[in-house]
């Protein structure tokens, strides 16, 4: 049995934990589902392809919020909602750093999804520790899926950058991106396991806790996603 799981076992979750997990996973799920059915149904696809999965997955842990973002600014740039309303307003740094954060806490996202289940199945350790293994996996995968987003959907196409160029600017932009939402994601983890407060793998517990730690990999990773949109480094999602 891994680490983490015996650390699950031992730790004393309070009462409240449970019922507050179930409630936020079943509204972040709703919310998911609804700026789904929003785009696949009633066709408010994005222009960038890409987008129309990192909106959704958006609503798996920023719940309500995701609905809200994605109402005012997600919706406005398909072509659908442009031809019955003209051209969507220009962001203002704000609002794209906002916007433009969306696909570094998909790749979070997803990288949880993945490397949690490989390390404790595997029983991989660093420093006899699989939280460690796991941190790093899910850094390693993240990157690889912002690397491939902004390679292939968006800042190097819309850029119009070739060879090596767009090569390092696309890893510019998944590394210092997916380093500054670990700030959060991992201090979050770090946190929960020496706090001893750290549930299962399986629980819902866990869930939302993780729900909670993308929630502040996303605000860390805030302040480094703007200076990139400012510096003209990354193109607005």
């Amino acid at each position: 049995m891994s680490e983490m799981s015996e650390m699950g076992e031992m730790s004393s979750i309070p009462a409240w934990l449970t019922p507050v997990s179930w409630f936020f996973v079943a509204i972040a799920a709703l919310s998911a589902a609804f700026i789904a059915y929003d785009i696949v149904v009633r066709g408010h696809r994005q222009r960038n392809t890409a987008m129309n999965v990192v909106w959704p997955a958006t609503g798996l842990y920023l719940g309500p919020l995701a609905v809200w973002a994605w109402m005012r600014y997600g919706r406005l740039r398909s072509e659908r909602w442009q031809t019955g309303h003209g051209p969507s307003p220009e962001k203002d740094l704000s609002t794209a750093a906002l916007t433009g954060g969306t696909p570094g806490g998909f790749a979070s996202l997803v990288g949880h999804i993945i490397g949690v289940p490989l390390i404790v199945l595997s029983g991989v350790t660093l420093a006899g520790l699989d939280l460690w293994a796991m941190i790093a996996a899910v850094a390693v995968i993240a990157t690889a899926i912002l690397f491939a987003y902004e390679f292939f959907f968006s800042t190097v196409p819309s850029r119009r950058l070739s060879g090596g160029r767009g090569v390092g600017v696309a890893a510019l932009i998944a590394v210092a991106t997916v380093l500054a939402f670990d700030i959060g994601m991992g201090g979050w983890m770090l946190f929960l396991h020496f706090g001893w407060v750290m549930p299962g793998v399986t629980d819902v517990e866990f869930l939302f806790l993780m729900q909670v730690g993308l929630i502040l990999g996303f605000l860390t990773g805030y302040p480094m996603v703007r200076f990139l949109v400012a510096r003209g480094v990354k193109a607005v999602a």
